[in-house]
């Protein structure tokens, strides 16, 4: 399905802001009401850029650089620092279809420090044969860590693939796997 073209009074006003990580630089964008709409780990805008435009249309948003919009920033800082908790209740605003959006609040129930496979996840949602429709929609997920598809592994237990690098996806499933320090 096709993003609908907004006109320049109807374009969605998003804010984007860096920061460093011990796996990498992510770059975040929240929209003007505080809610986070991608989260990549990217070292330019290009693939931040392709990505809302696939949600909201090449002219559907104007995009800005800000400092810590809404306080986001900092709390995804926090969660790396070891507060891991602090991602489950950032608000998360994404495109997507409604499957997609479904794939993506039922990653959100997956608790911290553990991992399901697809095939759990198409049973989660009610879709058990669709297991593959839950990948590719894993897959898409804009909000890499806050939206956690990084927690879904091979039913065998393999890591598979992940946007962001297996080495990242290790990484965050270690880190998950420790005691919280807040």
């Amino acid at each position: 399905m096709a993003p609908a073209v907004a006109s320049i009074t109807e374009r969605l006003h998003l804010f984007l802001d860096r920061l460093a990580t011990p796996i990498g630089q992510m770059i975040l964008v929240a929209d003007s009401s505080g809610n986070l709409r991608v989260a990549f780990f990217a070292d330019d805008e290009e693939p931040i850029r392709h990505q809302l435009s696939q949600q909201y249309g090449p002219n559907g948003f104007l995009l800005e650089s800000a400092r810590n919009p809404h306080g986001l920033t900092d709390a995804v800082a926090s969660y790396f620092a070891g507060n891991l908790r602090i991602i489950d209740d950032l608000p998360v605003e994404t495109g997507g279809t409604a499957f997609q959006r479904e794939v993506w609040r039922a990653l959100r129930e997956i608790p911290c420090g553990t991992t399901t496979s697809y095939g759990k996840l198409a049973q989660r949602i009610g879709r058990p044969a669709a297991v593959r429709a839950v990948g590719l929609a894993n897959g898409s997920n804009p909000v890499a860590v806050i939206v956690p598809c990084h927690r879904v592994i091979g039913s065998n237990g393999a890591l598979t693939g992940y946007g962001g690098g297996i080495q990242r996806k290790r990484w965050l499933l270690n880190h998950e796997r420790t005691p919280t320090l807040f």
